[in-house]
């Protein structure tokens, strides 16, 4: 449950992060000297087609963005900005109004800038120089309207930390990523197959442009990922040589100094490794600031593992005689298993439930291809095909996914999914042919004979209900933060559109408790309690209300 109180925690905690206007970093400004510093310049062909040179940014038929750039870094960055530009400040406008929505006193501003004012005086020591660069070019077309926060390079660098800071709040159910991968018997065709949900939520608008990169850089190994406008960091993607990287939350402490984001990381193995080697050396050597498990693929070794690390320690996994490897957000390797953080995590969260789930869905699919590992990515069942409610994170798809992708690294092939969620179409992309010869930059790279097809769920009442109960659940939580009267027929009308959710009945206990109407009180917590409760502090939560009521 993504309640208002988390998200307050999630983005006052990013403000904090970009408003540390007086730190070392905030002055410190990359080496760009030998770099192409010429601005691009773009030709607009419609509003959604633009063309600088051979690079291009397109929006194809499914609703996806197609960013193609190739240069040196600055380069990179330079011609992201340029062709992304309106995005760019949309995306930025979507955040950061966000944060005002939920940090609206210049009182608490205050207190949190100066709280953390120092937090990110060493972020620029731990970001490569080719990345910072990048970064500095991309920051020269966003929206000078922030810049009260921080300068537009040092808010862009910032802001890579977004994903980190979100993962070490991930207790509070702002993340929830599932991925695995098969090969050899467990594959159709004996070759590496991946998979992954990545639910990192801020709200519908911020998902609402996803862009599929491809990015042909001087320094490496050209490569795809899926961003959205501003970002450089990755994850997910494939690079060439048919290496992969998603990434997974971890338990993790709020950290209290800023080091490599994760992200930034990420993008630096997906560039730079060919193989499961080289990426287990690169993530040697930087320092992050939050725990998290990198899934990398390879086409070279016909394999996947986990490399999981944190600010204290690494560690690689892989399951001994086995060609599948499952991940949701807790650790497995031997140097974290045991850490008490991380059994709190397999014991109190939706990680351990979502991870079960996988194991159950492999189980039934002997084979997996990408049209059943779509099917798994969009799978919304719990154990044994229980009915979970729509948006419980107990579900494989949570229906608030940013996106879910496959890849076929030794084909070089990669599934991107359309919006919404994960449930339009999975259009399928070939590194090899979006890398070789460019014949006509105005043209989708999509290999639409591979694309799978859209999740019929999308054309059912039941789809249709859940948009409507978001609305309605945004509703009830102002009634609830308000106190105010709710409408007779509200809370009727509001558990019938996600009648299996148990939110439903926990918020409508929640206002008849504040109305001391402890009847309806006692039966909605109970109704409650029949359902699947996402986590255990949340049904700890449920139990002692009612506690309450029986003392009443």
């Amino acid at each position: 449950m993504k309640n208002r109180i988390k998200i307050l925690f999630f983005l006052g905690f990013l403000l904090m992060l970009v408003s540390c206007g007086i730190s070392k970093s905030n002055r410190h400004l990359p080496d760009i000297t030998h770099y192409n510093t010429t601005k691009p310049v773009v030709t607009k062909i419609s509003d959604t087609v633009f063309v600088s040179g051979k690079n291009s940014f397109l929006k194809n038929k499914h609703g996806l963005w197609e960013l193609y750039v190739e240069g040196d870094p600055l380069e990179i960055g330079l011609t992201t900005g340029a062709l992304t530009d309106s995005l760019l400040k949309k995306q930025q406008q979507i955040f950061f109004s966000k944060v005002q929505d939920f940090v609206p006193s210049k009182f608490q501003q205050k207190l949190l800038r100066n709280f953390l004012r120092w937090y990110n005086r060493k972020l620029y020591q731990n970001v490569a120089k080719e990345y910072q660069a990048e970064i500095y070019g991309v920051s020269q077309y966003t929206s000078h309207e922030f810049d009260n926060l921080a300068p537009p390079y040092q808010r862009n660098l910032y802001l890579h930390g977004a994903h980190d800071i979100g993962h070490a709040l991930q207790d509070l159910a702002l993340v929830g990523c599932s991925s695995f991968a098969a090969w050899g018997e467990k594959s159709e065709n004996g070759n590496l197959i991946l998979g992954r949900n990545f639910d990192f939520y801020i709200s519908d608008a911020f998902a609402e442009n996803k862009i599929v990169a491809f990015i042909k850089s001087k320094t490496g190994y050209p490569f795809m990922m899926v961003t959205w406008p501003g970002m450089s960091g990755a994850v997910s993607g494939m690079n060439k040589e048919g290496l992969t990287v998603t990434i997974n939350a971890g338990k993790s402490k709020i950290p209290l100094v800023a080091k490599t984001p994760i992200s930034i990381l990420t993008r630096e193995i997906l560039e730079h490794a060919k193989n499961i080697e080289e990426a287990i050396a690169i993530a040697k050597k930087r320092k992050v600031f939050v725990s998290e498990s990198i899934m990398v693929g390879s086409a070279n070794d016909n394999k996947a593992v986990l490399i999981e690390v944190s600010p204290n320690k690494m560690d690689v996994y892989t399951v001994p005689n086995s060609n599948e490897l499952i991940c949701s957000n807790h650790f497995q390797s031997d140097a974290f298993k045991n850490d008490k953080r991380n059994q709190s995590q397999i014991m109190n969260s939706h990680s351990k439930y979502r991870f079960e789930r996988m194991q159950e869905l492999f189980q039934e699919n002997q084979k997996i291809n990408p049209q059943i590992a779509s099917e798994i990515l969009r799978n919304k069942e719990g154990l044994q095909d229980i009915e979970l409610g729509y948006g419980n994170e107990k579900a494989l798809n949570q229906l608030m996914a940013h996106h879910g992708i496959i890849f076929k690294p030794k084909e070089k092939r990669v599934w991107v999914s359309a919006n919404p969620y994960q449930l339009g179409e999975f259009v399928c992309y070939n590194l090899d042919s979006v890398f070789g010869e460019r014949k006509n930059p105005l043209i989708s790279f999509e290999d639409a004979n591979l694309t799978i097809a859209k999740d019929p769920f999308i054309e059912t009442a039941a789809f249709k209900n859940y948009q409507k109960f978001k609305k309605e659940d945004n509703k009830i939580d102002l009634f609830l933060k308000n106190k105010t009267e709710i409408p007779a027929d509200f809370i009727q009308n509001y558990q019938s559109l996600n009648a299996d959710y148990w939110v439903v009945y926990y918020k409508a206990g929640l206002y008849f408790y504040q109305k001391k109407n402890f009847a309806l009180a006692k039966e909605n917590f109970e109704k409650a309690m029949t359902k699947e409760i996402t986590t255990v502090p949340q049904k700890e939560a449920i139990e002692k209300y009612l506690k309450k009521i029986k003392r009443k």
